[in-house]
């Protein structure tokens, strides 16, 4: 079978599989994804390994759980040590770049103690997570910042858009009747259309640049990571995308009063945080919820016009096409707001893989129902390049074989989860947990979704009686003897992760001989 030639990575930050009509979405019409689709595989049940955005992509990255890569958080450094998609890639002649957000925090201090030039070369590499930083912009400036040196806010200013932060001013805020800027990060204000044209907001910008680098790149392999920023917050939306939408479309929260009564001590405190109160306030979901949708039809139609180039480029022929996200966005749902936690609409993404070669025929347009976890991505995108899988490194399997109808061919019988609640007093102090013993791990089976706190009770739903995680088991008796069942799948999992990603396997097996043939025969009488 030939192997193809480029990938094209996609990640939208913070989308919900369930706001995409090809997965189900009554009201919110995504014809382009759509036709993403209805030429590759639909996963329906795909789960990322982190619900924050740096863990999550730290993990898509390296194809690697949390646990192994250390990057527990937003802001954590992924360490120097940790290899990537482009250290993969970079050896076999592939160029790897990205455009939009990584959200990769260099690790300065392992950089320092090694005397790295992180200014150029396999340095600066380094400090981007093994992405040449081709257009790379995280996209989060709050208000009072001033931005120099990022590119699309000097694009910004050259299109008449002044002053020390237009990223916020003009692409995150709308404005009032006297000409005051109404700051994004404020979602009273989410209606208002951004004091922006549409085609110079984030989405039609971050679209650009990826068609300037594969007209740069040319017939060169190449993996290119599209990352956009939306429909993450702020809740803003240019014009007419703010209002598209209105309350009548949102969709009912999934909630139920039974979630705030006797509720789990760390789920509590996130239902303290500020964006959950607000989410829990109907206003609040039917001002925020529109303009989210509004983002999401913007995503669609730039990749409209991204779908139409691979297409009269001929790029499409010999590309590989993953679209998928970090994780989602609770909108009020469980009585909660932004992430974190690991119910479905948190940690279920949507992932569509589109392969062009006729292998790939046979399951073209259709859907697939087997768990499979964002770690599968690097050792796919490897698979098609016809490159080779370093067992010792990766964590994830392949999605080719699902993909090309091989026979035999599963996910896996069950997907991980990890996140921890340190980062947040408003839910680490009343609990009475030091920082280290903050650690929560979420497993899910065909059956069973189990959640292990560190000193705490865990959580479990039964995802067969109850598939919208209403009812928390966690704390029922007559459930006793499954908790221990999955807490005994949480011991066998730790004990198979990837320790010694320094010395392939093969070579381990391989170490007697060489012992031998160097003479070395240790112990004979």
């Amino acid at each position: 079978m030939s192997t193809l030639k480029h990938v094209l990575f996609i990640m939208a930050d913070q989308l919900r599989a369930d706001y995409l009509s090809c997965y189900g979405h009554p009201t919110l019409k995504t014809p382009n994804i759509d036709r993403l689709a209805g030429r590759g595989l639909r996963f329906t049940r795909a789960y990322v390994q982190g619900s924050v955005c740096g863990a999550s992509r730290m993990s898509t990255y390296t194809g690697r759980y949390v646990s192994s890569h250390g990057a527990i958080w937003n802001f954590v450094p992924l360490s120097v040590g940790q290899k990537t998609l482009g250290d993969h890639l970079r050896p076999h002649g592939v160029r790897c770049a990205v455009v939009g957000k990584t959200h990769v925090e260099p690790d300065v201090q392992g950089a320092a103690r090694l005397g790295l030039d992180t200014a150029h070369g396999p340095g600066q590499l380094a400090m981007e997570g093994g992405f040449e930083p081709f257009a790379r912009d995280d996209g989060i400036w709050p208000p009072g910042f001033k931005v120099s040196g990022n590119a699309y806010c000097d694009w910004l200013r050259e299109r008449g858009y002044t002053g020390d932060n237009p990223w916020h001013d003009y692409a995150n805020s709308g404005r009032g009747a006297e000409g005051e800027v109404l700051s994004g990060w404020q979602m009273r204000w989410a209606a208002k259309p951004a004091a922006i044209r549409k085609e110079h907001s984030e989405t039609p910008y971050t679209t650009d640049r990826a068609i300037d680098f594969m007209r740069q790149a040319g017939d060169q392999p190449w993996v290119l990571h599209l990352s956009y920023i939306k429909p993450h917050w702020p809740y803003v939306a240019p014009a007419p995308y703010h209002d598209m939408y209105t309350a009548a479309d949102v969709q009912p929260a999934q909630r139920d009063e039974r979630e705030r009564i006797d509720v789990h001590p760390v789920v509590a405190g996130f239902q303290r945080y500020t964006p959950s109160r607000s989410f829990a306030r109907d206003e609040v979901r039917d001002t925020v919820i529109p303009v989210y949708m509004g983002l999401v039809k913007q995503l669609d139609d730039q990749l409209g016009r991204l779908f139409d180039f691979l297409r009269e480029s001929g790029l499409e022929q010999d590309t590989l096409v993953v679209f998928t996200s970090d994780h989602g966005d609770y909108l009020g749902d469980h009585w909660l707001g932004e992430k974190e936690l690991f119910h479905d609409p948190i940690v279920r993404v949507p992932l569509i893989v589109v392969d062009p070669r006729p292998a790939a025929d046979a399951r073209r347009g259709q859907v697939c129902d087997e768990l499979v976890e964002a770690i599968d991505l690097v050792p796919t995108m490897l698979d098609a390049l016809g490159l080779p899988q370093p067992s010792e490194w990766l964590e994830g399997q392949s999605l080719l074989p699902l993909l090309h109808a091989v026979a035999g061919a599963r996910g896996k019988d069950m997907v991980v989860c990890e996140n921890t609640y340190a980062f947040r007093d408003e839910v680490r102090l009343p609990t009475g947990q030091p920082v280290q013993g903050c650690h929560m791990t979420m497993l899910r089976t065909e059956r069973w979704k189990f959640i292990h706190y560190e000193g705490q009770a865990a959580q479990l739903f039964d995802l067969h009686a109850d598939p919208l995680e209403l009812h928390d088991l966690g704390r029922d008796a007559a459930y006793a003897a499954v908790r221990e069942a999955m807490l005994g799948r949480l011991f066998d999992w730790y004990r198979g992760r990837r320790r010694f990603p320094t010395i392939t396997h093969e070579a381990i097996a391989s170490w007697n001989q060489r012992e031998l043939a160097a003479g070395i025969d240790i112990g004979v009488w």
